[in-house]
């Protein structure tokens, strides 16, 4: 007999050799029918395959990430074994789940594939998916899986790097592939197939290896679930920043200025400086300060902190002065320099903790094939702030944060989040800097501060920082997607690196703790995804124009800048519509702009000292004096903002 223990603690005995599905029919058959994957001892289990030893075990539904992983991977089998149909003679290479659906990379030699075949890939998948193929796994020696793809380099390759003794196959039908596991029980959980587009790659991502075809797709457990996911993509094309961006006139790129690196249009900036504003107003309030530090830095000073050995190969070259042995790097991170500040001057436990913020632009050289718009970009400014504390004081000022990034999102609207616990992979230790004592110091931290703020979390392995775990706001849309926003880091190992120092009460020099926080992450990124968010409807304190005054006709123009100069005299931003159009036209236009609020203005508002008063997307909200309509926009601004 084994033991098997379930996530509620309770443990039960199974015969040796029971299956996790049969585990899984054992509690309760709607369970069994709906589990795609599951883990025993946090290991990927085959849900099909016989279980030896007592374990942990975990079941996965279309709920969680791990799930949809196993399904969209097991599709990809189904995607590689429907090209191999249509093309006999192609060389498959990989094909992983990604965030949204699945890829395969695909040498077709003198054959192609385009949009035109993809509804008879569709078809043939599903065709073969109906046919309920169980996903088996097996082992080979290196010598029978080289065998297999003598005549395929890419495999090959990918064998060549694998110890004898690890190396494993999936069969389903008479299909075959290298794999190491992770699959749905059989292939008739399939119900719905898209396949999204087709793209060129170079194999394992390097521009020296060959161009392969990248044929990208999606699957689902449910038909109407495809189409929900069509419609969103089509509103998600609506929302796309980059039109938005352009559409309101926010931000734009240049080839002559260099790919990522945006340049923000006056309305964009001043959408930018109130957001920056905003969080120092907030950050203000909560004790930190404000510093600011260079757009570069000496390699030693990254050396010193770690970044040039960890990500000196994907950063921009170094800058060579004339002075012999003297190399610069455009700066990657603000943390060492935020270091340096701290050291600059002896500190007392009685200092502590100290806050230092900036809003501070960093550069990395991301792959052109990797640039997205605002979200992928090669300089962007971080809501940067590193807080140095005592040891003792470190969950009091996670917490803090937790309550700065809370404030941010509520403020803003992103009301559905997930707190996602990034912690080391324990299987590759190798990958990270410090000691065990000072990592586990930091987890625990992050785990208890996250309970006592009752934050829904998800615990993932392997997404901490190579210098410590951290916390990742994971938000949904509007629209349902998600992203990673703010993120709050605990570092032991940056202070010991820099030999940070404060006098304790025993008078002894003690090390400090490094809090890292970003509530924004990038300003770059968040605004594309609030633009993405709010299709481009800012909050109202945010708009970069909050009014347009329509004149109905040219003799009503100096009543309109009459309106508009009383209106700045309360902080409220308008603009003037002058041109020679009709106020129909001026309205429509007004709209499309996303404008929050419209003022008319004719004969009867001048007469009568008024202005007659729209607002976006609900129409006519009656005629109001000036004043009246000012103190309506600063109470509603107010209410938004207020902490």
């Amino acid at each position: 007999m084994i033991n098997i223990t379930f996530p509620d603690g309770n443990v039960r005995q199974f015969e040796n050799g029971t299956s996790a599905m049969d585990v899984a029919k054992s509690i309760s058959h709607g369970l069994a029918r709906n589990i795609l994957s599951g883990t025993l001892n946090g290991k990927t289990i085959e849900l099909n395959d016989p279980i030896n030893e007592d374990g942990k075990i975990a079941f996965f539904t279309w709920e969680n990430e791990e799930g949809k992983t196993a399904f969209w991977h097991s599709t990809a089998h189904v995607l590689a074994q429907t090209i191999k149909f249509f093309h006999p003679n192609v060389k498959l290479t990989i094909g992983p789940a990604i965030e949204n659906g699945f890829y395969y990379d695909v040498d077709l030699g003198d054959e192609t594939i385009s949009e035109k075949d993809f509804k008879k890939i569709e078809d043939k998948m599903l065709e073969f998916a109906r046919q309920k193929f169980e996903f088996k796994m097996r082992s080979a020696s290196k010598a029978e899986a080289l065998s297999l793809y003598e005549d395929n380099e890419f495999k090959t390759e990918l064998i060549q790097n694998l110890e004898d003794g690890t190396i494993t196959f999936c069969d389903h039908a008479d299909f075959t592939d290298l794999c190491r596991g992770g699959h749905i029980p059989n292939t008739g959980l399939i119900k719905s197939i898209k396949i999204m587009k087709v793209a060129g790659a170079y194999w394992r991502g390097d521009e020296t290896k060959p161009q392969l075809t990248r044929v990208y797709g999606i699957s689902f457990p449910k038909a109407s679930m495809l189409t929900e996911y069509l419609e969103m993509l089509e509103e998600a094309l609506k929302r796309d920043h980059r039109k938005l961006g352009k559409e309101l006139e926010l931000f734009t790129f240049s080839q002559r200025v260099g790919q990522g690196l945006p340049l923000w249009l006056p309305k964009g900036a001043a959408l930018r400086e109130r957001l920056e504003n905003f969080l120092k107003k907030a950050q203000k309030k909560a004790g930190y300060v404000q510093v600011i530090t260079p757009h570069i830095g000496s390699k030693e000073l990254y050396v010193c902190s770690g970044h040039y050995a960890k990500y000196g190969e994907d950063s921009f070259q170094p800058i060579h002065t004339p002075a012999e042995g003297e190399e610069f790097l455009l700066k990657p991170m603000n943390c060492p320099h935020h270091c340096e500040i701290y050291k600059s001057s002896p500190h007392s436990y009685r200092d502590l903790p100290l806050r230092l913020a900036e809003f501070g632009t960093v550069y990395r050289y991301e792959q052109s094939g990797e640039l997205h718009g605002l979200t992928r970009v090669r300089g962007f400014t971080q809501d940067d702030a590193h807080i140095f504390c005592t040891p003792d004081q470190v969950k009091e000022e996670f917490k803090a944060v937790i309550d700065i990034v809370q404030y941010v999102l509520k403020t803003l609207e992103f009301k559905d989040y997930t707190a996602q616990i990034s912690l080391r992979d324990p299987e590759t230790p190798e990958k990270y800097i410090g000691s065990d004592e000072n990592w586990e110091k930091a987890e625990s931290a992050i785990i208890e501060a996250s309970a006592e703020k009752g934050l829904k979390t998800v615990t993932v392995y392997g997404e901490a920082a190579f210098y410590g775990p951290k916390l990742d706001f994971m938000v949904k849309d509007a629209i349902g997607r998600s992203w990673q926003l703010g993120t709050i880091q605990v570092d032991y190992n940056l202070p010991e690196r820099f030999e940070l120092e404060y006098k304790g009460a025993d008078n002894e020099n003690h090390r400090p703790v490094m809090i890292h926080r970003a509530p924004f992450g990038s300003m770059e990124r968040f605004v594309a995804v609030l633009i993405e968010h709010c299709a481009g409807n800012f909050p109202l304190w945010l708009a970069p124009e909050q009014v347009a005054i329509l004149p109905v006709s040219e003799k009503f123009h100096d009543y309109a800048k009459k309106v508009s100069q009383l209106l700045e005299n309360y902080d409220i931003r308008a603009r003037i519509d002058e041109r020679a159009e009709k106020i129909g036209r001026k309205i429509r236009d007004a709209e499309v702009t996303k404008m929050p609020y419209m003022l008319i203005v004719g004969e009867k508002e001048v007469t009568e000292e008024m202005i007659s008063v729209r607002r976006h997307g609900e129409g006519d909200k009656g005629s109001m004096s000036v004043i009246d309509f000012a103190k309506l926009v600063n109470e509603e601004i107010e209410e938004l903002i207020k902490n």
